[in-house]
């Protein structure tokens, strides 16, 4: 009886971790490229009453007996399906449209971090940024051969522009080229938006702000040692549709089953720890 009660306990504790992994899903059903987590379940230690032996000639073989000590949480794995794109129609709102995740970088602590939100704004410096104020990397320069913030300038404007030109509007391409529109009418192409992609995503951490961290343990593009972003499009990667927002892949259906599932779960186990009170009691009572 004391088995019974230690194991529904740990139903308990691991139920309850799963209804907080659907409330965290549910509550980000409209967090841009949020990306939905699902737990995992795996039985615990059990206690051996017999262990099995294998037959002979003249006898027969022996079946072990095990009983189980309750459950215990094995994962609680990310799930990176693609989400829904939304139009928006603003320049600098970007979705991926298949596998890889947007890099930015903090000008202050210089780290690096990846996300699949891609509702970008251009800052007082020019700069390509998220709404905390991460720099977006990708080819800084026209010649598209270093790797750095994206700015959107007139720096690397053709020899043959008025050098008194302005910009007049960009436009990002799938291809993640920033393409430069000036007063006099000509075009450049200022810089290239890059993506990095994992062999293992499970390794990345959630650090909030749909940002992710843990770029060198999920087997980046590059290497682990020397992470390499590549262009949209190249190395199994997805390609940029700009004027669009990835949504959250949440799917309310789903989560509200698991919910009413993990919650009659959670019951089974309550109802069994006061069975085995219950039987406890009798137990205690058989001294009158």
């Amino acid at each position: 009886m004391l088995r019974s009660l230690t194991s529904a306990i740990s139903g308990l504790q691991s139920f309850q971790q799963r209804l907080d992994v659907i409330g965290n899903n549910i509550a980000n059903v409209n967090t841009t490229g949020f990306k939905s987590a699902r737990v995992g379940f795996a039985d615990s230690f059990s206690q051996t009453l017999r262990s099995s032996s294998a037959g002979t000639g003249g006898t027969s073989g022996v079946a072990a007996m095990q009983i189980g000590l309750g459950v215990g949480i094995q994962s609680i794995s990310n799930l990176y399906t693609q989400g829904a794109l939304s139009r928006t129609s603003v320049g600098t709102d970007l979705a991926i449209t298949n596998s890889g995740f947007f890099v930015v970088k903090d000008p202050i602590s210089a780290n690096e971090y990846v996300t699949r939100a891609g509702d970008f704004t251009v800052d007082e410096n020019f700069h390509l940024v998220s709404n905390e104020g991460m720099r977006v990397q990708g080819f800084d320069d026209s010649a598209l051969s270093n790797i750095g913030d994206i700015i959107i300038d007139t720096t690397g404007m053709p020899a043959t522009s008025d050098p008194a030109a302005a910009i007049v509007s960009f436009a990002i391409d799938a291809e993640g080229k920033v393409n430069v529109n000036l007063s006099d009418g000509t075009q450049f192409v200022r810089g290239q938006i890059l993506l990095q992609n994992f062999s293992n995503p499970q390794g990345l951490m959630k650090e909030g702000n749909n940002l992710y961290s843990g770029i060198g343990s999920a087997g980046p593009l590059g290497g682990a040692t020397s992470p390499v972003p590549a262009a949209p499009g190249t190395n199994g990667l997805g390609k940029i549709q700009a004027g669009a927002l990835e949504l959250s892949n949440v799917d309310l259906a789903t989560e509200f089953t698991s919910l009413i599932t993990t919650q009659r779960a959670y019951q089974a186990n309550a109802r069994v720890i006061t069975t085995s009170d219950e039987m406890l009691q009798e137990l205690v009572n058989l001294k009158r």
